[in-house]
């Protein structure tokens, strides 16, 4: 159950305006040139389970599916620019944080989270293990005053949360996702999903939780491969779904459901780690056609989903 007086994020959603229309999710989030993760990923995964990505650059990452060499941060004035012009023209149902660049950025991202207050935020925290201690110190510094009292569903895999929320934990035994609700709750993130969570036999948990309680919890068989982008997909599709009016245990599941089905379909296009496909759903013969109904032409409806729902 839901903490008592928090509403849930399609409580607070604004209605289409267009009647038919998919949902609009503001993103923030920088380039990347490989496709793993960034903003590719999340206008890609977005639109694959029905909703339509405004994408923020708040700057670009170097690399290739291998490995991230550096990031390049956007100035914080055309960060604000960029989402102002285009919330003051589009409704919005949710926005999404992902990586961000550095507290500058932060800073006007939470400014304008503040302003539209009833939308609410899906935040990711990736893994920064790439980049040097004092940009780490100062960004999951910032991101936790600035980002997460607006924050409503918090992303995040279980050793980076852990790392990052509980520094000083001394039990033996690993936190919970309850453990690590309870420290998020301190600083106002009533919902966590922490992801990753390692089990001797062979399998991922990920759990949805509040401080109080866990609401969801799935388990999925490892794969046996290193994967670029997980994070980036499962936060902008939870997003995504929740923009479209599903409520939150339901719209976890099914953004699990479709991370697990794009990782299983997942393909190489460079030397480095594998990549989540996100249009796992568009299937095609053997001769990489797309099939057809009955010996006819396959139409613009065949390659069509129902609307806001992910094809399983």
């Amino acid at each position: 159950m839901a903490q008592e007086n928090i509403p849930l994020p399609h409580e607070l959603a604004i209605a289409d305006e267009t009647p038919g229309a998919p949902p609009c999710v503001l993103v923030f989030n920088a380039n990347d040139p490989s496709g793993a993760g960034g903003l590719s990923a999340d206008i890609l995964a977005a639109a694959s389970v029905g909703a339509h990505a405004l994408p923020v650059v708040t700057g670009t990452y170097m690399r290739d599916t291998a490995e991230i060499f550096d990031h390049i941060a956007f100035d914080e004035e055309a960060v604000a620019e960029q989402a102002r012009s285009v919330l003051e023209d589009v409704g919005v149902q949710v926005i999404k944080v992902g990586f961000c660049g550095n507290p500058e950025n932060l800073s006007v991202i939470a400014e304008i989270s503040t302003d539209y207050a009833e939308v609410p935020v899906v935040a990711y925290m990736p893994n920064l293990s790439w980049w040097e201690d004092e940009q780490i110190d100062a960004y999951l510094d910032a991101f936790r005053e600035l980002i997460l009292p607006q924050t409503t569903v918090l992303v995040g895999n279980h050793n980076s949360l852990w790392r990052w929320l509980l520094p000083d934990w001394s039990n033996e035994k690993s936190p919970s996702p309850r453990d690590i609700a309870r420290a998020a709750a301190e600083v106002g993130v009533p919902y966590v999903l922490v992801t990753g969570i390692n089990h001797p036999d062979q399998h991922i948990e990920n759990a949805l939780a509040t401080a109080h309680t866990v609401m969801v919890s799935e388990r999925f068989e490892r794969f046996d491969a290193i994967f670029a982008g997980a994070g980036d997909t499962l936060s902008i599709t939870l997003a995504a779904v929740l923009a479209a009016g599903t409520d939150l245990e339901l719209a976890t599941r099914e953004a699990l459901n479709y991370l697990d089905q794009s990782l299983n379909s997942g393909f190489r296009p460079g030397m480095g780690q594998i990549l989540p496909d996100r249009l796992f759903w568009a299937e095609t013969d053997d001769e990489g056609h797309a099939e057809e109904n009955d010996g006819l032409p396959a139409t613009a409806d065949d390659f069509s989903l129902p609307r806001h729902e992910t094809k399983h």
